[in-house]
């Protein structure tokens, strides 16, 4: 069986349930290229009927994939070996950066470690749109995968951000969701990270009206949100 499939319909919706029903599979399982939509067409094919074209990949193995981290169990004395690595490294970033005043925390929880940044001094390491944040929070992981093999996820957070940046995307999701019912005409959103993302489709995940799905290469991977 193909991995692969590219599907036609009428709408962007309609050939990407094609191509699902063709793999046998969800859009979960499945990563998405819209080929060709209603505002790239041609003058000359205006009075031809619209077709639009998409190709839908399997992601390989993914539930195998899924299946194998979740048996894979991080002992205690692993996360505190991870935790203390974490530790130097946030004592000699700190320090380096001028902030030593600033406090941070290093909560072990199972299968993951979250740490917790506060202060003036730190704020900063935000950046736009969390862009810093996620360079550091993606330095954390390799330091927590070293000589260890088995997979310990980080999330860093700092004053907070994360959590007023879920709820801005949740309010954006129901805002241009309105729009879209609204005009019943399709909105792409700028370009998120995967984690964005994942918060946009479940927000709308249940919504009877309208559906999400991705489109383009990382890091300009965005999000189309369209009638149903």
């Amino acid at each position: 069986m193909s991995n692969h499939v590219i599907a036609e319909g009428r709408t962007t919706n309609e050939a990407i349930e094609n191509g699902l029903k063709q793999l046998n599979t969800t859009r979960n399982n499945v990563e998405i290229k819209v080929l060709e939509n209603e505002e790239k067409r041609s003058f000359f094919s205006i009075l031809a009927p619209r077709v639009i074209k998409v190709e839908l990949t399997l992601k390989e193995n993914r539930e195998k994939i899924e299946r194998k981290e979740k048996n894979i169990v991080i002992s205690k004395e692993e996360l505190e070996e991870i935790s203390k690595r974490i530790e130097v490294f946030l004592k000699d970033f700190l320090k380096s950066i001028q902030a030593e005043k600033s406090s941070y925390q290093i909560i072990k929880e199972e299968g993951f470690i979250r740490v917790l940044l506060e202060g003036d001094d730190v704020h900063y390491l935000i950046g736009y749109r969390g862009e810093v944040l996620n360079s550091l929070q993606v330095i954390l992981n390799n330091i927590a995968s070293k000589k260890i093999e088995k997979k310990c996820r980080i999330i860093l957070d700092i004053e907070g951000y994360r959590g007023r940046r879920e709820k801005t995307l949740e309010e954006l999701a129901d805002k241009v969701s309105r729009t879209v019912i609204k005009n019943r005409k399709s909105i792409t959103l700028e370009p998120m990270t995967a984690y964005e993302r994942k918060i946009i489709h479940s927000r709308l995940q249940a919504s009877t009206k309208v559906t999400t799905h991705s489109i383009g290469e990382e890091p300009n991977r965005r999000i189309v949100i369209e009638i149903k």
